[in-house]
């Protein structure tokens, strides 16, 4: 079966430095709970180790969240009941970036045609 008969997935990546190590923790120790009620689940988590290519300045830490779909990610970021957990993520990082991308499972990747791999690369 190819990934674009199966649904596919929403990503966010988020890469940051660390500046105030309790605001995060604090962040972070309540993800395990509240993403999956929104549909998130945690994907990677990794410190950096190398700039093998490229131009971006390097950030500290890499997360990777996989989306049910982009709603679920919207409710996640804009619920009010959240309110007061995005901001211990806003000032316990800097340099942050958040950026999302559609994608597929590739847990199995002999499961992905050429077809969907054409799809991502095409404008």
């Amino acid at each position: 079966m190819s990934a674009s008969s199966e649904t596919k997935k929403f990503y966010a990546l988020n890469m940051f430095d660390v500046v105030d190590l309790e605001k995060y923790l604090a962040y972070f120790s309540r993800l395990p709970e509240a993403a999956p009620q929104y549909g998130g689940r945690m994907v990677a988590f990794g410190r950096f180790r190398d700039n093998v290519a490229g131009g971006l300045t390097p950030r500290q830490v890499l997360f990777l969240v996989e989306w049910e779909s982009e709603e679920a990610f919207n409710r996640f970021r804009d619920d009010p009941e959240l309110a007061d957990l995005h901001p211990l993520r806003e000032s316990g990082t800097a340099s942050y970036i958040w950026q999302t991308f559609d994608g597929s499972d590739m847990s199995d990747p002999t499961g992905v045609s050429l077809d969907d791999v054409l799809a991502v690369l095409k404008p």
